[in-house]
């Protein structure tokens, strides 16, 4: 019983939605895809996910009790920033990144614009009826929230979640993680031109479908 109970099982546990592939799972919880595979052949050999057209869950249980468990390890020591990425898998709840995180994903971390570790936002759009369910989950993990960024000086917390509320959510799922469109990205993108632009000119030359005027190349090593 105790042998399949390690810290991927868990994630497994919390990341699967039915019918999701064993790559799947690994790209959301940003694990290699063969020690995921021997995860899940562990987990199946032991009566806990069953495959079938995709991964099942043999008891939904299984998924709250390993959140709860989850809750308890952040009361000892707080989510770090990778692990804040990919806690909104296990919320059970539709979101995408935006912002400036859209532009993160969708150049693969090829930019990150200049973020202090000790103050660290992520932003995130999510359905605005579920604005205080979403509130109340990062909340069990010490992560405080809001619809606009806070002052580092105001928080407990050098990682914090901006949510922008949405009537709805159009999402594109890049590496495991789901982001919102990229021409909407761009364009949020050539709204802060001066931020963006070695951003734009990456995306440019990743997508054949964007056309950007980004003039900025990166200079050699």
């Amino acid at each position: 019983m105790y042998e399949v109970c390690g810290e991927k099982e868990l994630k497994v546990f919390l990341a699967v939605d039915s019918g999701d592939s064993i790559s799947g799972v690994a790209r959301k919880i940003d694990e290699n895809r063969e020690t995921i595979r021997r995860v899940v052949n562990r987990l199946e050999e032991a009566g806990y996910v069953v495959y079938d057209d995709g991964l099942q869950l043999v008891d939904q249980t299984i998924r709250d009790a390993g959140l709860e468990v989850l809750t308890a390890a952040a009361d000892i020591s707080l989510p770090s920033i990778s692990e804040a990425y990919v806690l909104p898998q296990f919320a059970g709840m539709e979101y995408a990144f935006t912002g400036i995180d859209a532009v993160y994903v969708w150049t693969r971390g090829g930019y990150q614009v200049a973020r202090d570790p000790e103050d660290y936002p992520l932003f995130i759009a999510v359905h605005e009826s579920e604005l205080d369910a979403w509130t109340e989950f990062f909340d069990r993990f010490g992560i405080p929230t809001s619809e606009e960024r806070q002052l580092t000086e105001d928080l407990d917390s050098a990682i914090q979640i901006v949510l922008e509320p949405r009537s709805q959510i159009t999402a594109e799922m890049v590496d495991g993680r789901p982001v919102i469109p990229l021409q909407e990205t761009v364009a949020f993108a050539n709204e802060y031109y001066a931020t963006f632009e070695s951003a734009l000119d990456i995306l440019g030359r990743m997508y054949d479908d964007v056309d950007t005027d980004a003039s900025y190349r990166m200079e050699p090593a």
